[in-house]
């Protein structure tokens, strides 16, 4: 009795969230902008978003210039999934309508976004790209780790700067919001900017005698973002399906059976679409035309990515190098090879 209650609640909030939800990620938009960020002509901007941006218009052109970043991450990280984090042309959402939903695939975007934000801002502030930030000037003095004690040194990128002015910048219309979509937002930015904060690495050089390493001095660096493409794909693999809890100031799991959702989790509203057929209206894209791989049984596999409607089969020619043979000194020197490969390709719908 509980849970059929608790379903029909859940499924009547997502029916009002979808009918009032607005795209909110519109400073997405920023990166088909890049060096030329006009603040006025971002639209969907909330005051706080603008006057920020005109505040620090180095800082909206780094934001910009490094979205390329984390949409290419997105790509790669579903490389072989039938929703591809495909961008779409001329379009201030950069995604369509997928924006809309409140599904799985939304709140990974959500979440890879902000941690680029973080990312980019950190890596810039420590580069001297920035006016308005450096290294962190926390990392003063001593302090030590397993290895023993060590002097702070060099230039520790600043991820602490970067995450408040994410959070001020990239949460500012969700905060306004605070409905349920709001709040999936809010927690999955969060979910993002926690993720590269996770791979702060401590790098160190040695000084003594002979390489002794008698005196460490060590700095914090961002890892490869891959690693946070990752662990959000993996998140993302793990999330939680939520519904808002009765005071609207967190979340609730949607089904008894659902465990409870992190801090680190990734949570969404709404059953995503199975993304087999171009539907305008739900973000898809649909798998018409894309590469499958005929022996394989997972995701990328012809069987599954083409939903069932078969594939068609071309032979290509291909140029590779072979044959590499290194001479001194010092350089390599190949063969250009030519081979016929089979391409495989989704069929579109009949």
């Amino acid at each position: 009795m509980n849970f059929v209650n608790s379903g029909i609640c859940f499924y009547l909030s997502v029916a009002i969230y979808w009918l009032t939800a607005k795209v909110d990620a519109s400073w997405w938009y920023m990166g088909t902008l890049g060096s030329q960020v006009m603040c006025d002509n971002i639209p969907g901007l909330v005051n706080k978003q603008r006057q920020l941006c005109r505040q620090h218009p180095k800082v909206m052109q780094a934001i910009g210039g490094g979205m390329k970043d984390w949409i290419f991450e997105c790509q790669h990280q579903f490389r072989s999934h039938r929703w591809n984090c495909n961008t779409t042309a001329r379009d201030y959402s950069l995604f369509g309508r997928l924006p809309l939903r409140g599904s799985r695939e939304v709140a990974f975007l959500y979440a890879i976004s902000s941690a680029g934000v973080v990312y980019t801002l950190a890596r810039a502030c420590s580069q001297g790209e920035l006016d308005s930030c450096s290294c962190d000037p926390t990392k003063k003095g001593s302090s030590w780790d397993e290895k023993g004690s060590f002097d702070w040194g060099g230039c520790s990128d600043h991820v602490e700067h970067a995450v408040r002015f994410s959070q001020t910048f990239v949460d500012a219309k969700d905060r306004k919001e605070r409905d349920a979509r709001a709040l999936m937002n809010l927690h999955n930015n969060k979910a993002g900017r926690k993720a590269v904060k996770r791979f702060m690495t401590l790098e160190c050089k040695c000084h003594g005698v002979s390489g002794s390493c008698s005196v460490r001095t060590c700095w914090l660096a961002l890892a490869d973002f891959r690693l946070t493409g990752d662990h959000l794909r993996r998140r993302y693999n793990s999330a939680v399906q939520v519904t808002v809890n009765q005071y609207g100031s967190g979340f609730t799991a949607a089904h008894t059976q659902f465990r409870h959702a992190s801090k680190n989790d990734l949570v969404y509203l709404e059953d995503s679409p199975d993304y087999c057929i171009r539907d305008q209206e739900s973000g898809s894209a649909g798998t018409a035309g894309r590469l499958c791989n005929r022996t394989s049984r997972g995701m990328d596999g012809c069987e599954v990515m083409c939903c069932g409607r078969g594939y068609d089969t071309a032979r290509v020619s291909r140029t590779t190098k072979c044959e590499c043979k290194f001479h001194w000194c010092c350089a390599v020197h190949c063969r250009d090879c030519h081979q016929q490969v089979d391409v495989h390709t989704c069929k579109s719908q009949t």
